[in-house]
Formats: C-alpha cells, sequence, structure tokens
C-alpha cells in the first residue's frame, strides 16, 4: 500500500514520484505559479509557500520540493571546488 502525501491544491505542480520512499516531488516553481494565477504576488506565493509547505514536515513520506536547473546551472555547480 502507498502512503504518499499530497501538497493539497498543487497536483498542477507534480513533476514526480520517489517510488523507493513514496514520496511525490513537486516542482517550486509551478506552486508559485499556480498561487500567482490566484492572485498572490510572487514574493507572497514563495512566503506563504516558505511557512506553509515547504518547510512543514509530515514524516517519512513527506513530499520532496524541487527546484529545478538550468544546465548551465548544473556545469556552475558542479565546477564549483569542494
Amino acid at each position: 500500500m502507498t502512503n504518499y502525501i499530497k501538497a493539497e491544491g498543487f497536483d498542477f505542480a507534480i513533476i514526480g514520484i520517489d517510488t523507493n520512499q513514496e514520496r511525490i516531488i513537486y516542482s517550486k516553481q509551478q506552486m508559485i505559479d499556480t498561487l500567482v494565477l490566484g492572485g498572490l504576488s510572487i514574493d507572497e506565493s514563495i512566503e506563504y509557500l516558505e511557512h506553509n509547505t515547504w518547510n512543514s514536515q509530515t514524516g517519512n513520506n513527506t513530499p520532496i520540493y524541487l527546484h529545478p536547473i538550468t544546465n548551465q546551472e548544473l556545469i556552475e555547480l558542479l565546477q564549483k571546488p569542494h
């Protein structure tokens, strides 16, 4: 039986599933976009999501909130000294 925990109202922002840990993966940007379309500013959307969603821990199946990066950002990240 799967125990996926969903962030209510953000089905459109689901971009994948971690089947090993039974966690839904959401795009942070798509979550922001959803709230902006609902009338909040970008800053209000980020503040709301940080306070009410992204920083909430709901157990082992807490969703993953992903900030996608571009190929260029990945290259720059990998080139930084550790």
